[in-house]
């Protein structure tokens, strides 16, 4: 793992809050951090008991770093309890499913929105060093309520380095697309239906394109931008695209593919970065960063985005620039999807 060096300096010691600890990236990413890092005390910080108990039998080995608490995001009181004494807060916990939130709107604001900002104020109130809130590429340009709230929680954290005043507090956002496997990922439904001999894959449109990660790669990005980090910046990694008709291909070859119609709320491509946007946007050799619209804190400048927290050097994107999942440079063909689902 690249910078892994300096995450050990830097991780040695730290207390470490994951919201949605037992989310697939929760988990993820609090197994890599057990495993390779000299952490103080991990919490897992969620609403489900049994997945905690579930996950407490898992990592049983490290039971001494490890501490549960059953809370929401949405309970400000429960938040600031948790965080007495945490250096740093991952923000994972989202109402995530695109159909569930156009259904149930105000339940996918309660959480994505009002929970954003009750994370915001424990942490302030708690003077915690540093926050990365993890966002989504439906967040850019949102068509659909979940990237709507997304959107609205990406600017609460961006907007958050006004609040702090005097504390040390930093916020910023890490922006990526679909995670491959994880839990609502469309990659165990086509192998259930590989498994099943379905009469067909349904595809939505036949069009239809994604960012495209595994969860391993997403942790490391997050870690390596709590190096990276001054605050207010919507990180965004440069990863590979997809056909959504050449990922049912490559899990199951065999069986037809039938468009069924997009579902309520999608979206046919993904966009990371927006053309609105792309004077804020400087690129680096393999992530963007999103800088504030805002002035933040007053040390914050423009020009300081230029250059990371690890010292790492960035250009401003040619005028009119966006990150669009189907004009990406960067597009996986079947046998590299095949070979990426056997690695994750």
């Amino acid at each position: 793992m690249k910078y892994k060096k300096d995450l050990e300096s830097f991780l040695k010691n730290k207390t470490i809050l994951v919201t949605g600890g037992t989310g697939s990236f929760g988990n993820k990413f609090i197994q890599k951090l057990l495993e390779n890092f000299e952490v103080k005390k991990l919490i897992v910080y969620s609403r489900d008991e049994l997945k905690q108990y579930e996950m407490s039998q898992r990592l049983a080995d490290y039971s001494q770093s490890l501490r549960f608490f059953i809370g929401d995001v949405r309970d400000l009181e429960r938040l600031k309890l948790a965080m007495r004494g945490v250096d740093i807060v991952i923000h994972a916990a989202a109402l995530k499913q695109v159909p569930a939130a156009e259904y149930n709107p105000m339940e996918c604001i309660k959480t994505n929105i009002n929970g954003a900002h009750n994370v915001i104020e424990a942490a302030i109130a708690n003077n915690v060093e540093k926050v990365i809130a993890l966002s989504t590429d439906k967040a850019a340009n949102p068509i659909n309520l979940y990237g709507a709230t997304k959107l609205c929680s990406d600017k609460l954290f961006t907007a958050a380095n006004n609040l702090v005043g005097e504390g040390k507090t930093r916020f910023s956002v890490v922006r990526y697309g679909n995670v491959s496997g994880s839990r609502g990922s469309v990659v165990p439904f086509f192998r259930k239906l590989k498994e099943q001999n379905a009469e067909f894959i349904p595809i939505t449109d036949k069009e239809m394109t994604r960012f495209w990660i595994s969860l391993e790669q997403g942790v490391e990005f997050v870690l390596t931008n709590l190096l990276r980090m001054h605050g207010g910046e919507i990180f965004v990694p440069k990863i590979p695209s997809i056909k959504i008709v050449d990922l049912a291909t490559a899990i199951a070859p065999e069986i037809p593919k039938k468009e069924i119609g997009i579902r309520p709320g999608e979206k046919i491509h993904e966009l990371m970065c927006p053309r609105d946007d792309y004077q804020h946007v400087i690129e680096f050799d393999d992530f963007f960063i999103i800088r504030p619209s805002i002035a933040t804190f007053s040390n914050a400048t423009p020009l300081r985005y230029l250059t990371t927290g690890l010292g790492e050097k960035g250009w401003p994107v040619i005028r009119n620039f966006e990150y669009n999942s189907q004009t990406n440079p960067d597009f996986m063909n079947v046998e590299q999807i095949r070979e990426f689902l056997k690695k994750v």
